[in-house]
């Protein structure tokens, strides 16, 4: 397994690099198919940011899904740590998933899946309300915000909600966006309770 670090705004060692080799090469017990990680550490200028001064983002390539974590820290090896367990973490769950839908548990269907998503969520009454508008920069912000801080673009193509569902579960976030191979729509998978699951889809065709 190759490990490949770089850097932002600081410095990096030799002995970072050996550390980060050596702690990483333990991902291997959890997914023996990864091939290379890339550790990418950025460095915050701001003292007031002392607690948080060292972000480390690790992403795993394999022959399966590409696997992310990141953590923030005091120092280099602190965020490595920190990174690291929550990318251990992530593989455990997803091969907890994967066991829970092979034998205890049938996944849920999208069709279910959305049956229970109309029925939790609901749009806003914006008519009633006058809402304001503003520019910040070539963003239109409406109300207090949100203001968009980052954006970022993924190559993608079309999975099964069995593939997205542990794709979520690798990248280490609370919901996956993908299209969905049956139905052809772009859909968002989010996590509920223990192992359930809703799903969110946008049918193109509708007025």
């Amino acid at each position: 397994m190759d490990v490949v670090v770089t850097s932002r705004h600081c410095e990096i060692s030799d002995r970072f690099r050996s550390h980060a080799a050596e702690k990483l090469s333990k991902l291997e017990k959890h997914d023996h198919r990864i091939m290379r990680v890339q550790v990418e550490v950025d460095c915050e200028p701001n003292p007031r940011q002392h607690d948080h001064a060292v972000h480390v983002e690790l992403t795993a390539f394999s022959r399966g899904p590409v696997i992310r974590a990141e953590a923030a820290a005091d120092d280099k090896m602190a965020a490595l740590d920190l990174a690291l367990d929550k990318m251990a973490a992530q593989m455990r769950r997803a091969a907890d998933r994967r066991r829970v839908h092979r034998g205890r548990r049938a996944p849920l269907s999208v069709g279910q899946a959305l049956s229970d998503t109309q029925r939790e969520f609901s749009l806003p009454d914006t008519e009633s309300a006058e809402v304001e508008e503003r520019k910040v920069g070539p963003i239109t912000v409406t109300g207090d915000g949100p203001l968009v801080v980052r954006e970022k673009t993924h190559p993608a193509s079309a999975m099964t909600l069995d593939q997205a569902l542990y794709e979520m579960e690798l990248v280490g976030h609370d919901f996956y966006l993908f299209v969905d191979k049956e139905s052809e729509r772009p859909s968002v998978v989010y996590r509920r309770r223990g192992y359930d699951y809703g799903v969110i889809s946008l049918d193109l065709g509708g007025e």
